[in-house]
């Protein structure tokens, strides 16, 4: 039975997993960063907590004698991406990334593209506008260098401690998010401008669909640039990899 460790924190790794152990022939460990105070339940055995950089975690391949690396983090978890690719170099272990395609624009989007929350709040201008946050914890404290603008800002935990801005309102959710719960939000908001990931897949696309519809400009962050390695950009494709490589060469039928 081969080992393998998913590095998860994303919807694709828990579905990944779960295809995974229902072959029945690999042991899958999933490792979360645990960023999230109340993760959603996995199908398999769980890891919580970081490594302790390349070399913590190559550390740890070794001692768990994993045949296979797979980083199936977020698009934008470029640091995580960067240590496993390193330790997958200092262990000796493959490693497989399932990457997420980023969104493309498409005609009557208003896109705006930035590498970081201080391009963002530049891009906002001096105007006061209304403002919809879709980041994370890590990203909104950018904004506070901006108090004239109104925001309404959404996550999975609480924004701790609250953005330092006069007019701030929080929602926390989890998504898939749907385009129709979207332009409400959108509208009920009376929302100016969107700020967010280019996070791709379809589960956070029902924002910039409703943007587009109502002609709000949406201010993206630009991708990270991650690691080259073989990689594919969907759960079934990524299954099939694991599949190759686990399979005995005489049961391949080839």
């Amino acid at each position: 039975m081969k080992t393998v460790l998913i590095l998860g924190g994303t919807t694709e790794a828990r579905q990944l997993a779960a295809k995974l152990a229902a072959r029945g022939d690999l042991d899958i460990t999933l490792s979360l960063a645990g960023r999230t105070e109340n993760p959603v339940a996995q199908p398999v055995p769980v890891r919580v907590g970081g490594f302790g950089g390349a070399q913590g975690l190559a550390d740890w391949l070794a001692d768990h004698r994993t045949d296979l690396l797979i980083d199936a983090t977020h698009p934008y978890a470029a640091r995580i991406s960067a240590n496993a690719a390193e330790a997958a170099r200092l262990s000796g272990v493959p490693i497989f990334a399932l990457r997420r395609p980023g969104w493309e624009p498409v005609e009557g989007d208003r896109w705006m593209l930035v590498d970081d929350g201080e391009e963002a709040v530049a891009a906002l201008g001096d105007e006061a506008r209304r403002v919809f946050l879709a980041l994370g914890r890590q990203e909104v404290a950018a904004f506070e260098t901006a108090p004239q603008h109104a925001y309404v800002i959404r996550s999975v935990d609480p924004i701790e401690p609250p953005l330092g801005v006069p007019d701030a309102t929080y929602i926390l959710a989890r998504g898939p998010f749907a385009e129709a719960d979207e332009l409400a939000l959108l509208k009920t908001q009376k929302i100016d401008v969107i700020v967010a990931k280019n996070s791709g897949g379809q589960a956070t696309y029902g924002k910039i669909a409703a943007a587009r519809e109502l002609g709000i400009e949406v201010i993206l962050f630009r991708r990270p640039q991650l690691p080259d390695m073989p990689s594919a950009p969907s759960v079934p494709a990524m299954a099939e990899m694991v599949d190759h490589f686990a399979t005995p060469v005489e049961k391949r039928g080839v």
